[in-house]
C-alpha cells in the first residue's frame, strides 16, 4: 500500500516534480516535429527568398488603376517580396509593395499607391505628418519618421504616390529613389 499525502500538505516541490515529465514530453514532440533547434553558434544569414518583381509589377500595372513603375536597380539588389493591399476610407486607395535586399544586406521597400501621401504614409509607416523633406534632383520627397521606426520617403507622381522605406543607409534610399524617378510607367494592358 502506498502512502499519499493529503492535498493540504502538497507544496511547490510537488508541482515542479509533476511538471518535469510534461516539459520533457513537449521537448521530445518539438524535436520530432523539427520545430526547434539548438545551436552553439550565433545567428546565420538565411537565404533570400526568390521573387519575380518584373512579373509582379507587370500584373499590378494591368490590374491597378494607377501607373506602376519598375525601377532598374544596380546589380546586387535582390527582389524578395511583394504584396497588394487596399487602404479604406477617405484618401485611401490600392497599394502595390515590393521589397528588395540591398548588396549590404538591408531591406528596402517600394510602395506605389493612388492613396494620398498622408494616408499611404500612415498605412505603411504609422506617421500621418512629414517630419522633413529630402531633395533629389527636381523631386522633393517628404520624410515621414517616428522614433523607433525606419524612415519613409514619399513623393507624388501625379496620379500615384511612391513611398520608399527600409533599413538601408542614405545611399540605399538615394539609389531606390533615383531608380523610381527614372523609371517609366509600365503599360497598363
Amino acid at each position: 500500500m502506498s502512502y499519499q499525502k493529503p492535498r493540504t500538505q502538497h507544496d511547490y516541490r510537488d508541482l515542479v516534480w509533476s511538471l518535469i515529465p510534461l516539459v520533457l514530453i513537449c521537448v521530445v514532440f518539438a524535436a520530432v516535429a523539427s520545430q526547434c533547434s539548438f545551436s552553439t553558434h550565433g545567428p546565420t544569414a538565411g537565404n533570400v527568398p526568390s521573387f519575380d518583381v518584373n512579373d509582379a509589377l507587370k500584373s499590378d500595372a494591368h490590374t491597378l488603376p494607377f501607373p506602376v513603375r519598375n525601377p532598374a536597380l544596380p546589380a546586387g539588389w535582390k527582389p524578395n517580396s511583394g504584396s497588394r493591399d487596399t487602404v479604406a476610407g477617405a484618401g485611401g486607395g490600392e497599394v502595390s509593395t515590393v521589397g528588395f535586399i540591398t548588396p549590404q544586406g538591408t531591406y528596402m521597400q517600394l510602395t506605389q499607391s493612388n492613396a494620398t501621401s498622408d494616408v499611404v504614409a500612415g498605412h505603411v509607416e504609422g506617421a500621418r505628418r512629414p517630419s522633413g523633406t529630402q531633395q533629389l534632383g527636381d523631386r522633393t520627397w517628404a520624410v515621414y519618421h517616428q522614433a523607433g521606426s525606419e524612415p519613409a520617403w514619399v513623393t507624388d507622381f501625379g496620379t500615384v504616390r511612391v513611398l520608399i522605406k527600409g533599413a538601408g543607409d542614405s545611399a540605399a534610399f538615394n539609389t531606390l529613389a533615383n531608380a523610381v524617378d527614372a523609371a517609366q510607367p509600365l503599360p497598363a494592358k
